[in-house]
């Protein structure tokens, strides 16, 4: 049994974790969201992560992001997250983008092999922008909704995009993508939680962040274990 796995594979037994250890999983974005994502696949045993982030760590991300220390102050995320996940499975064959996500640079998503992509950027047209190209190009893909102001991870849910509801960030993509003639077909996290700040000041808790990246992260991996229905009960 795998010395660093042995706990996983009495869950997903060898064959599980071998399938785990070939699956080639993106994420976009390192924030509150997407760092808990990407560091719980990596110690689930996913054996292929790509990592996309154009940001370095600034004291403003240390109360809720993983990479986010006073010692990496101005490091680039996606090195610091690289080295962290290195040091959880030296065996992890890691791929690292430090760049934005946009119609230019596609290809990051687009030009190899990706089992699962999860989506957890902020900015609204290169959200919609990869959601399509997802789509279009039958990329499984799960995305984070909106996660600022709330203080309540249990209303955090998974759901298709159009049995969404109270998330205004949910309701931005629900809309774009019925311009598109997209009615379904997209998992997303989000919240039934209201707001509790309105505005543009947009505060954040760690444990409402790292739980929706660990959603993130637990439909993807049950979903390549075939496990998908278990994250929506």
């Amino acid at each position: 049994m795998d010395r660093y796995f042995q706990k996983t594979q009495l869950l997903t037994g060898k064959a599980g974790l071998e399938k785990l250890k070939a699956s080639r999983v993106t994420v976009l974005g390192l924030g509150g969201v997407g760092s808990h994502a990407a560091e719980a696949l990596c110690r689930c045993g996913v054996g292929h992560i790509t990592i996309v982030d154009p940001d370095r760590v600034e004291e403003s991300n240390i109360n809720r992001q993983l990479p986010a220390l006073s010692s990496t102050l101005g490091q680039y995320k996606t090195e610091v997250m690289a080295a962290r996940m290195l040091q959880i499975n030296p065996d992890l064959t890691l791929n690292y983008f430090t760049c934005p996500y946009n119609e230019e640079n596609s290809s990051i998503i687009t030009g190899g092999n990706c089992d699962y992509l999860i989506d957890a950027i902020d900015s609204f047209q290169d959200k919609i922008h990869l959601i399509k190209t997802c789509l279009n190009q039958d990329i499984p893909i799960i995305s984070s909704m909106g996660t600022a102001n709330r203080i309540n991870p249990l209303l955090l849910k998974i759901a298709d995009i159009k049995d969404t509801s109270i998330c205004p960030v949910a309701r931005r993509i629900r809309r774009e993508l019925r311009k598109q003639g997209i009615y379904s077909g997209l998992k997303v996290v989000y919240s039934q939680e209201l707001p509790l700040l309105k505005g543009r000041e947009l505060g954040s808790m760690i444990y409402v962040t790292a739980t929706a990246g660990l959603l993130l992260a637990a439909h993807t991996v049950n979903s390549l274990m075939g496990w998908q229905d278990r994250t929506e009960l």
